[in-house]
């Protein structure tokens, strides 16, 4: 993991920059009160290197749903330790020697945009009722990991290839709607960029969730500058929490990157599945409400549908190429 003399840089400086920082704005007291904080990010950072799905898909239901945080502080906390966490991940992943740095010339565009998504769904989405975010949210990642895991899905490209102004406006479309996800919840964009790259691009599997990943490494540090510095929205308390896990995701998130270069991730996988239905389920368990079910139960089928769909026409387009290799093998 530590064979990259620019990620060990990375990762030696951050380190460093840390202890100052908790020296000077924090101290043990804080965190032995807040102890959940790293603890939390212990599996939200492995996860965000592991999968398509950032820290803040572990980070913002539990803060959220099960210790009552402001979902305002949640989605926060989410974008300020995803943006050491995921950064991380993305400078290990950038220099590692066996990928190919062009390969990621896409995410040029792809960041901006989805800064833009993120800005308007900061100025237009935030009165939404708070159960209908939680309900969207958890929807989201559970019925993502489902159709994830149990679709073969996997791409063979290398790199992103496109065709034509349609392309181009699809990838507009949802980098967009990626970036109002991240406005309501700190994470999201990662999810529904590499659906799109899987299936209308094919490329493989770990290309996408390396893109994926660092595309929420750059609207995670773009979004907790604009919370400060534009909104002016961040408080002591909150910058405190982020330090108690910093450490933690500065070393999490490029280890489940490490681990994904290393072996076969479909077990890992499956739990994530359980651990977002058992998320899902105990939202509409605790508290119990008729409309959480509802809006739970149509975003559900939505999104299912949604992803299934998408997921299940890369697999046929797969079967199409191997039945005409396997005629062109065979007349030959």
């Amino acid at each position: 993991m530590f064979q990259s003399r620019i990620f060990t840089g990375w990762f030696v400086g951050m380190f460093g920059l840390w202890l100052i920082l908790f020296t000077a704005f924090n101290d043990l007291g804080f965190l032995a009160g807040h102890w959940y904080y790293p603890a939390i990010m212990v599996l939200g950072a492995f996860v965000a290197g592991l999968t398509p799905e950032g820290g803040g898909a572990v980070a913002f239901p539990v803060l959220n749903i099960f210790l009552s945080v402001d979902r305002t502080m949640a989605r926060d906390f989410s974008l300020m330790i995803q943006s050491i966490g995921m950064t991380s991940a993305s400078i290990f992943i950038l220099s590692h020697k066996d990928n190919v740095i062009r390969d990621y010339k896409p995410l040029l565009a792809f960041i901006p945009v989805c800064f833009v998504g993120f800005v308007a769904g900061m100025l237009l989405l935030q009165s939404l009722p708070v159960y209908i975010i939680q309900a969207l949210f958890l929807s989201l990642i559970t019925t993502f990991a489902i159709a994830y895991v149990w679709s073969d899905h996997r791409g063979d490209r290398p790199r992103l290839e496109t065709a034509g102004w349609r392309d181009h406006a699809l990838l507009g479309l949802v980098l967009i709607v990626g970036g109002l996800c991240a406005s309501l919840f700190g994470t999201g964009a990662d999810i529904v960029i590499y659906t799109l790259l899987v299936t209308r691009f094919r490329i493989k599997e770990k290309v996408a969730t390396h893109m994926s990943i660092i595309l929420m490494a750059a609207i995670s540090i773009l979004g907790y500058a604009y919370r400060h510095f534009h909104d002016a929205g961040l408080t002591e308390y909150q910058v405190r929490t982020w330090l108690c896990a910093y450490p933690v995701v500065l070393f999490m998130a490029p280890f489940g990157a490490y681990i994904l270069a290393k072996i076969n991730v479909e077990w890992m996988l499956r739990g994530v599945v359980l651990l977002n239905i058992g998320q899902l389920a105990y939202f509409n368990l605790n508290n119990p409400s008729l409309a959480k079910v509802i809006w739970s139960a149509i975003f559900c089928a939505i999104l299912m549908t949604i992803f299934s769909l998408s997921l299940s026409r890369l697999t046929r387009r797969r079967s199409e190429k191997a039945a005409v290799e396997k005629t062109a093998a065979q007349e030959a």
